[in-house]
């Protein structure tokens, strides 16, 4: 009978011994494009860096002078506070706006949607003017029953100044979209958490502060702290309140003697060192919160720098890695023919 050719069962492959493996050549995969988009970059990099160096126009004396100037330093604590400031209000009242949009009363949502859809519609500028003329509309501010007797009054321009009003608007303005960022994060949650909670009793705000926030935050961190370096070069809109911050400061040292590029590279310099601090708590802040959805933490830039040094190492001299190195970071030992290894009997 003749048989179907599908049918046909293939012979079995020959087994190959250890012998004949270790004997293999192993030919490491060919990346051009790698290669030659890395040499485009490596050129354009220098360019910049000659630019940099090369160009007396930069002035780099000058940026060194001024960069620990009294009253640089003054106006970068300006920014500071500036920043703090309207990063407790906006996330503390924008975290109230996005409970507040997620209630069961329509009321509570209603206020919250309205002013989300205000604050976010008026420019920043426009609102750091209305807050600075408030004296204008209010003279003074009663502090008593509503709609009943006043129990005290004060001028609004002792309570609202330059500084007042600044605060008023970077975080009255940052709420509004901190509630979208909060908001999100809790939608973001497992619906599964919320009703495991319910299930268990657990009264509704505390469900909210100890199950839920705590999960969201792995959503809502990396955004929020995108928003607070969005803040710390915000301030610089102040400047129209004629209030000492950063930029204002340089404006003021280069309007006197006309050294514009070098202030100016001072205050680019200063925004700098600030965005990197926010981005190395960030990654730590990313780090603790991913405890509860990850088996094993990402590693600190300290304990990578530590590993590489020690793969480093163990390549040049030849000896094997220690234990406490990852197998991601095990080099192709010089004697072992491409293999890999991490301890003396395992190669």
């Amino acid at each position: 009978m003749v048989q179907d050719e599908s049918r046909v069962l293939a012979p079995p492959p020959a087994q190959t011994d250890a012998a004949t493996l270790a004997g293999l050549r192993v030919v490491p995969s060919r990346h051009p494009g790698r290669w030659l988009a890395t040499a485009v970059v490596a050129v354009l990099l220098a360019m910049v860096v000659s630019s940099l160096v090369t160009n007396d126009r930069w002035q780099w004396s000058v940026v060194t002078q001024y960069l620990t100037w009294p009253s640089v330093l003054t106006g970068l604590w300006g920014t500071l506070r500036l920043t703090f400031a309207a990063a407790v209000i906006g996330f503390g009242l924008g975290t109230v706006l996005a409970l507040m949009r997620l209630s069961r009363s329509p009321l509570l949502r209603s206020v919250a949607w309205g002013y989300t859809w205000v604050f976010r519609s008026v420019p920043l500028i426009l609102q750091l003017l209305l807050w600075y003329n408030l004296a204008y509309l209010y003279p003074e501010i009663s502090f008593g029953i509503p709609f009943g007797p006043a129990f005290t009054e004060v001028d609004t321009l002792s309570i609202v100044g330059k500084f007042g009003a600044a605060v008023l608007g970077l975080g009255l303005s940052q709420a509004a979209y901190s509630a979208e960022i909060v908001r999100a994060g809790i939608l973001g949650v497992d619906q599964g958490q919320h009703e495991a909670a319910a299930a268990l009793g657990i009264p509704r705000s505390r469900q909210q502060l100890r199950i839920v926030l705590p999960q969201a935050m792995r959503t809502i961190v990396p955004t929020s702290i995108n928003e607070i370096i969005g803040l710390v070069k915000g301030t610089s809109v102040v400047y129209v309140l004629a209030y000492g911050e950063l930029f204002y400061t340089v404006g003021v040292i280069y309007g006197r003697n006309l050294k514009v590029v070098p202030l100016l590279m001072v205050a680019a310099i200063w925004y700098l060192i600030i965005t990197t601090v926010l981005t190395v708590g960030q990654y730590y802040l990313e780090r603790h919160y991913a405890k509860g959805a990850l088996r094993t933490l990402p590693p600190t830039p300290v304990q990578r720098l530590r590993w590489s040094v020690l793969a480093a190492a163990s390549k040049v001299s030849g000896r094997p890695l220690p234990a406490s190195v990852p197998p991601s970071y095990a080099v192709r030992s010089t004697l072992g023919a491409g293999h890999l290894f991490r301890t003396g009997g395992d190669r």
